[in-house]
C-alpha cells in the first residue's frame, strides 16, 4: 500500500503499531532506572506505590484530553498547533501558542537532555573513574548520534522506532520475570511506621512522589507532535494514547514492586545502579552488567523518540509564520524538518551539561501551566464556543477527566518546592514579556485555515 501525504508535504507513515511503540519508547526510556530509588525515597518506603497509583490516573485522564485534541487536529506540532487552532481569531490564539514555543525551548530540551544524563550515568557502570569531562564527552557523542539515526525518512524512522521499542520491552520483561520468580512478599510491603499517616511531609511527599511518576510517565502523548505523519490519526492516535499509558503503567508498577521485593527498600533508596544492583543480586555480576547494556538501548529509544516529536514544534510554528522562517524547511529530498532536527538536538546536548534532580523539576514546572493547563482550557473552549471543529473523539464522562488533570497537575506544581515554583512562574512571566515585545515587532504571520 501506498503511503499518504498530508497537508504540508509531510509523509503519513506512522500506523497504530509505530504510534505505540514511539509512546512507549519515550515513557519508558531511562527515567524508572534512574528514579525508583528518587520515587521510594520521598516517601520513605513502598507507600511511594501510591505516587505511581496517582501518576496513572492523572496520565489517563490527561491523555484523554490529548487524543480529543488529536483526533480532531491532527497536524504538526502538538499543544502548539491544537493552542492555535482552537483559539484562532482570539487574543489568546497568538498569546497562548507564542507562550508555549518559549516554554518548549526552556522545558523541551530539559527533557530530552534527561535521557542523556541518564546514559552517560550507567556509562559510568563500566567506566569507574569517569569524570565530569568525561560525562560531557559521552552525553555529546550520544546526543550527536541520535540526531544522525532522525536525519532520514518519516517512513525510515517508523522502522527504527519499532527496533528501539522491542529492545526496551526486552529489558523491562527480563527484570519483571526476574524479579517475579525472587519475589519476596515481606520486604515488598515492608511498611515503616506511620506510613499512610496523613500529615503535610505525607501530602508534599506524595507531590514529590506525583513529580517524579508523572516525568516518568512523559511521553503518553508523544505521537500527537507528529499527528501529521500518523495513519488515519483520528483513530490511531486516542488507541495509541491508551495502549501505551496502561501498558507501562503496569510496567511501572510491577517493576517497582519486583525491585523492592528482591532488594530491600531501604538500601534501593540509595542505589545508585538499581536495576544493575537488582539484577546482580539474583543473577550475579554478569547479569548486571548485561542490564546495563540494555538500559543504555532504553535510553538512546527514549531520547530518539524525545528528539522525533520535539524537533516538529518548532516546524510547526514557522510553518505558520509564529517563529523563525527557517524552522519551516523541510529536507529537500528525506521531507522532514531538518533545521528544527539538528537545533533542537544541539540545545539538548547543551542542556545535558545540568543535574539530573534539577532537569526533572524545571522541566516539570515549567510546562505545567502553558501546556497541561492550556490545552485543557482550549478543549473547554472548543466544546463551548467551536462547533465547527469536528470531534471524532470524545473523552468518556466529560468534563471529569478534565477536571482530574487539572487538580492533579495543581498538585504537583503547588508541591514541588518553592525555588521550582517560582521558576515554573518566572518562566511564564518573561514569556508574556516577550510575547508583548513580539507583538509590536512582528510581520502579520500568514493565513491560517479555521
Amino acid at each position: 500500500m501506498a503511503t499518504s501525504h498530508s497537508e504540508h508535504g509531510l509523509v503519513r507513515g506512522f500506523g497504530l503499531l509505530e504510534a505505540t511503540a514511539l509512546n512507549m519508547s519515550n515513557m519508558v526510556g531511562v527515567g524508572p532506572f534512574l528514579t525508583i530509588p528518587l520515587i521510594i525515597a520521598s516517601m520513605q518506603g513502598p507507600q511511594c506505590m501510591l505516587g505511581w497509583a496517582l501518576g496513572a490516573i492523572l496520565a489517563l485522564c490527561d491523555g484523554m484530553v490529548w487524543s480529543e485534541l488529536a483526533a480532531a487536529m491532527p497536524g504538526a506540532g502538538g499543544t502548539y498547533h491544537y493552542l492555535q487552532r482552537g483559539f484562532l481569531g482570539t487574543r489568546f490564539g497568538r498569546l497562548l501558542p507564542f507562550l508555549f514555543i518559549w516554554q518548549f525551548i526552556c522545558s523541551g530540551p530539559l527533557e530530552i537532555a534527561s535521557g542523556l544524563i541518564g546514559f552517560a550515568q550507567y556509562v559510568s557502570y563500566f567506566w569507574q573513574d569517569m569524570t565530569i569531562w568525561h560525562t560531557r564527552a559521552v552525553i555529546i557523542a550520544a546526543g550527536a548520534a541520535v540526531v544522525a539515526l532522525l536525519y532520514r525518512k518519516t517512513g525510515e524512522v517508523g522502522k527504527l522506532t519499532v527496533i528501539l521499542w522491542i529492545g526496551m520491552l526486552a529489558t523491562v520483561v527480563w527484570m519483571i520475570a526476574s524479579g517475579l520468580f525472587r519475589f519476596n512478599a515481606d520486604l515488598a510491603f515492608d511498611f515503616p511506621p506511620g506510613a499512610f499517616e496523613f500529615s503535610r511531609g505525607f501530602a508534599l511527599g506524595l507531590g514529590s512522589a506525583m513529580l517524579i511518576a508523572m516525568y516518568d510517565f512523559l511521553g503518553y502523548y508523544d505521537i500527537c507532535y507528529i499527528g501529521g505523519e500518523v495513519k488515519q490519526p483520528a483513530r490511531t492516535i486516542p488507541r495509541a494514547i491508551l495502549y501505551s499509558t496502561i501498558a507501562v503503567a503496569l510496567i511501572y508498577a510491577v517493576m517497582n514492586l519486583t525491585i523492592i521485593g528482591v532488594v530491600p527498600w531501604r538500601e534501593a533508596m540509595v542505589s545508585k545502579y538499581i536495576a544493575a544492583d537488582f539484577m546482580d543480586r539474583i543473577y550475579g555480576g554478569w547479569a548486571g552488567a548485561l542490564i546495563t547494556i540494555m538500559i543504555l538501548w532504553t535510553a538512546m529509544a527514549s531520547v530518539f523518540a524525545l528528539l522525533l516529536g520535539y524537533s516538529r514544534i518548532p516546524y510547526a510554528a514557522a510553518r505558520d509564520g509564529y517563529f523563525f522562517a527557517i524552522f519551516g524547511e523541510l529536507h529537500p529530498t528525506g521531507q522532514f524538518p531538518h533545521v528544527s532536527l539538528l537545533v533542537i538536538g544541539a540545545l539538548s546536548i547543551l542542556a545535558g551539561m545540568m543535574s539530573l534532580d534539577w532537569v526533572i523539576s524545571a522541566l516539570i514546572t515549567a510546562r505545567i501551566l502553558v501546556q497541561f493547563l492550556g490545552q485543557i482550557a482550549v478543549l473547554f473552549y472548543i466544546r463551548a464556543r467551536r462547533p465547527d471543529i469536528e470531534l471524532p473523539f470524545k473523552m468518556p464522562l466529560y468534563p471529569l477527566p478534565a477536571l482530574i488533570a487539572i487538580l492533579g497537575w495543581l498538585y504537583v506544581f503547588g508541591t514541588a518546592g518553592l525555588k521550582f515554583i517560582l521558576f515554573g512562574l518566572g518562566t511564564l512571566g518573561v514569556g508574556i514579556v516577550l510575547f508583548l515585545i513580539w507583538e509590536r515587532t512582528r510581520e502579520k504571520p500568514a493565513r491560517l485555515e479555521a
